[in-house]
């Protein structure tokens, strides 16, 4: 028995060995696009750092994300946490019926004061009763999966009527009955763009304007593979991403404020980048506009949004001259007045319920 301790001894230590060369030897990665976000770097050693702890916690961060063979073993323990200890989720993300999701509870009050906060500040600053004002609040895929599969979650239309009440300066445009689990990537956040084209319809007609719904579906080069799949290591399958077009669209032209180019709805360079959703009007960016050439009448929208609004814009444009994109998460409301005039525009808060419930993201 002493002899077996001291040859599992030995080879823990040739382990911890190994794992050590390993960690010199590998070649360190900036970014990890499994899970779309920046890796720690090794943090600056001085004394001053040692001894008030700053190092050793950056050094923590350090040797997880640059662990050799780290994504394999990711992807070992997702296994081994959902199918050997049948654990009902990994990292705050389940998977149901094909569908993978992130948990989204309870409701933070606080949270929608903020946001209502933010919208109203808005309106007193650069809108009137001259202009439409509306709010549509787009629910996350845990309406749909989470009461099926046994997951807490929150009361939707609780949720919806408590923004709409907040903002009682915006008709409210709800959209929930219109949607359904299948309306989602199976491994994202966002909606399917070919599969909204009736809440598009609804939104215009609520807005005053009306759309033909002439698209044509086209598919992007690549399948698309959601940030759920990366974030929660689980074995999910790619799927295709379509994208529809009309001649609204093919001939409309979007300003970039941050980039100061002219660029085209959709970008499909970005179906092969690290987030493939980003073809929908080049993703998250601050402040864009969309010009139609072949509007009927001289209608704009101005809609502040998050990421929902990239894909959704484009099947609302063929109802306006102009759209003006606005994400207050990268840009101050202060700032709108430089670029932007709202005299006579409709105007759309056009948010999920996971920007909402986590507002402290809103400038």
């Amino acid at each position: 028995m002493r002899k077996k301790n001291k040859v599992m001894c030995v080879l823990f230590a040739c382990f911890l060995g190994l794992g050590f060369f390993l960690c010199i030897l590998f070649p360190k990665e900036d970014y990890s696009y499994s899970e779309r976000r920046k890796l720690a770097k090794m943090p600056e050693l001085s004394l001053d750092s040692v001894l008030n702890g700053r190092f050793m916690t950056g050094f923590d961060s350090y040797a997880q994300d640059q662990f050799p063979f780290r994504e394999s073993f990711r992807k070992l323990k997702a296994f081994s946490a959902t199918e050997g200890f049948k654990r009902k989720d990994n990292h705050g993300i389940y998977e149901t019926e094909g569908y993978a999701c992130a948990m989204e509870y309870p409701v933070d009050e606080k949270s929608l004061d903020r946001a209502s906060q933010r919208f109203r500040y808005i309106y007193d600053k650069y809108l009137s009763e001259e202009n439409k004002v509306y709010l549509c609040v787009i629910p996350d895929k845990n309406c749909f999966l989470a009461p099926k599969s046994g997951h807490l979650s929150m009361d939707y239309p609780a949720f919806e009527k408590a923004m709409a009440e907040k903002m009682d300066f915006a008709q409210n445009i709800s959209i929930t009955h219109l949607l359904e689990q299948e309306d989602y990537y199976k491994t994202d956040t966002h909606w399917r763009q070919e599969r909204i084209t009736d809440v598009a319809a609804y939104l215009a007609e609520c807005m005053g304007t009306s759309l033909k719904q002439d698209y044509q579906q086209k598919t992007a080069a690549s399948d698309f593979l959601g940030v759920y799949a990366g974030q929660s290591a689980l074995s999910l399958s790619p799927e295709p991403l379509y994208y529809l077009t009309n001649d609204a669209i093919e001939q409309a032209v979007v300003c970039n404020y941050e980039t100061g180019k002219t660029q085209s709805v959709y970008d499909l360079s970005r179906a092969e980048g690290k987030d493939p959703y980003e073809i929908f009007l080049s993703g998250s960016v601050s402040l864009l506009t969309v010009e139609n050439p072949l509007a009927s009448s001289s209608k704009e929208l101005v809609l502040f949004r998050d990421s929902f609004g990239s894909s959704i814009a484009p099947l609302i444009l063929e109802g306006y001259s102009k759209i003006t994109l606005a994400d207050i998460r990268y840009i101050h409301p202060d700032y709108l007045e430089q670029y932007m005039d709202f005299t006579d525009c409709d105007v759309l808060f056009l948010y999920s319920t996971l920007v909402l419930n986590n507002s402290d993201t809103l400038k």
